[in-house]
């Protein structure tokens, strides 16, 4: 055990529980637990928008893909990042507009149907934990290599923390630990990218000649196609990526965390000039740890390559630094794991419990009440399911994710805002269609089957040769919306779509419930 590491570790919960006690004497009301009572400024907000965006998959698992796989792992960087030009021009400002609590409020603004609100919910809840598996098997790595502690038990001790943070501080805590985390991270992340810039002598030209004799790959390790051989995955990667933040409930309910439409977009851009220098640092972090650590080291430690950049602390700044850049990978996988069970959660209490199961007679204490349970619930599926995916790329497990919620959620949000005739039925068609379809093509790629023992879940051959299915389910989940409006017989109301219009541009009279 890294005696040093563990203090860290120890110091860093002790602050998040400090946070959470100090959060949870302020959250009284279903405003509080669901959007801080929409008090943070747009610097708070943005800060916390990119604590929540730079996960496990951005901090571990980019830095492995690039270490392992050269420029294709930095697909990743460049996909997460363009990414926030889709939000900031086409979905922050509407989005907070015409919702409330959660991206559920915002379709049902102009659809006041039970069933698509239900729906909307469904969709929240298993693109969450789908995203959420990802940072549990990025924490279960990276305890085990760090204190000794087996797998299970490490995955454990993540999934009972983020519980306590979303039950007892609802979103005032998990804000305020994304914010601390995202410092901390592009502190640590700085460090590391000086000193390995430093080795190079400050000159990339010698830094890259130098990384053609470093790794396997040799020559190749700067070109495109070490690892998504088929032109065809690759594409499907880059749309999944740059598509699916847009749709990603845990960052869209960020919105509705600050008073206005003006402070949202503010959010938005200090998040997107945080997040867009952490990215070119991961080009730093991955090619440190293909010089330094080395490709079988890296393997050897983790087989997804998801402990590179805390390997490579070690390789240059011995314990402290390995320490240190340890546990603020800690720190960010518990803050976004804690954002994610506070979506999940208000889905469902707010969504389900409330509006459908209550009829909209649920009391703020019952509604509280129930989303704390479904946290524990939402905490106890994702514990079990991390169990089984204990060796796949946490950046690749985080771009199924974005997969499925460019299929399900992003056709709803355009059409609900930018599509007159849209309708209830296209609405619920389109989530559904787009929900099941990326499931279920995930389900039969190379990602879950594979011919050779350990390199998927199941032995067997894949019925698809796709990674990630973005390609093929994003067109289907517009494809289904639209079809879905055409060929029903419900007329779409005109003037209900004339409001949101105003309402979505304007945010007058926002009156969703």
């Amino acid at each position: 055990m890294n005696t040093l590491a563990f203090i860290l570790f120890l110091a860093i919960v002790g602050l998040t529980l400090v946070i959470t006690y100090f959060a949870s004497k302020k959250t009284k009301t279903t405003s509080d637990f669901y959007t801080a009572d929409g008090s943070l400024t747009g610097w708070q907000n943005g800060m916390a928008i990119a604590g929540d965006y730079m996960s496990a998959a951005s901090f571990l698992g980019i830095a492995g893909m690039i270490a392992l796989n050269g420029f294709d792992g930095f697909f990743y960087s460049i996909g997460f990042l363009v990414a926030y030009l889709v939000v900031l021009y086409i979905v922050a400002e509407p989005l907070r507009n015409l919702g409330k609590y959660t991206l559920a409020d915002m379709i049902a603004a102009r659809f006041d149907d039970k069933k698509v609100r239900g729906v909307a919910a469904l969709n929240t809840m298993a693109i969450s934990i789908f995203y959420m598996i990802a940072q549990l098997v990025g924490a279960g790595g990276l305890i085990k290599l760090l204190l000794g502690i087996d797998y299970v038990y490490s995955v454990l001790i993540v999934g009972t923390l983020m519980t306590v943070y979303v039950v007892f501080g609802g979103m005032t805590a998990t804000s305020w630990v994304q914010i601390v985390k995202a410092v901390l991270l592009m502190i640590g992340t700085f460090i590391i990218s000086m000193i390995v810039f430093a080795k190079f002598d400050f000159s990339v030209m010698k830094m890259f000649s130098e990384l053609k004799a470093a790794t396997p790959l040799e020559g190749s390790y700067l070109n495109p196609g070490n690892k998504f051989k088929n032109p065809l995955d690759m594409i499907s990667l880059n749309l999944a990526l740059v598509l699916g933040t847009a749709g990603l409930p845990h960052i869209l309910i960020r919105f509705f965390t600050v008073k206005d439409a003006t402070t949202a977009r503010k959010s938005v851009v200090y998040a997107t000039w945080i997040i867009g220098i952490f990215y070119v640092m991961t080009i730093f972090l991955g090619f440190g740890a293909a010089a330094f650590v080395g490709f079988d080291n890296i393997i050897a430690a983790d087989a997804g390559g998801n402990m590179a950049a805390p390997l490579l602390a070690k390789a240059l700044g011995g314990d402290f630094l390995f320490a240190f850049v340890s546990a603020v990978a800690f720190a960010t996988i518990l803050a976004v794991v804690a954002g994610l069970v506070l979506t999940a959660a208000s889905a469902f209490a707010h969504d389900f419990y409330s509006h459908i199961i209550r009829r909209g007679k649920a009391t703020e204490k019952e509604q509280i009440v129930a989303a704390r349970w479904a946290s524990v619930g939402v905490a106890i599926l994702s514990i079990i399911l991390a169990l089984f995916a204990q060796k796949m790329n946490v950046a690749f497990l985080v771009a199924l994710a974005f997969a499925v919620a460019a299929s399900a959620n992003l056709p709803i949000i355009l059409l609900t805002i930018f599509w007159k005739r849209f309708n209830t039925t296209g609405a619920i068609t389109g989530m559904l269609v787009g929900l099941f379809s990326a499931l279920i093509l995930v389900a039969v790629s190379p990602n879950v089957w594979s011919p050779e023992v350990g390199k998927a879940i199941f032995v067997g051959d894949p019925l698809i040769t796709l990674t990630n299915p973005g390609i093929i389910s994003i067109p289907v989940g517009f494809i289904a919306a639209i079809l879905g409006t055409l060929l029903s017989s419900k007329k779409s109301d005109a003037k209900k779509f004339d409001e949101i219009v105003v309402k979505a541009n304007t945010g007058i009279h926002n009156s969703v419930n």
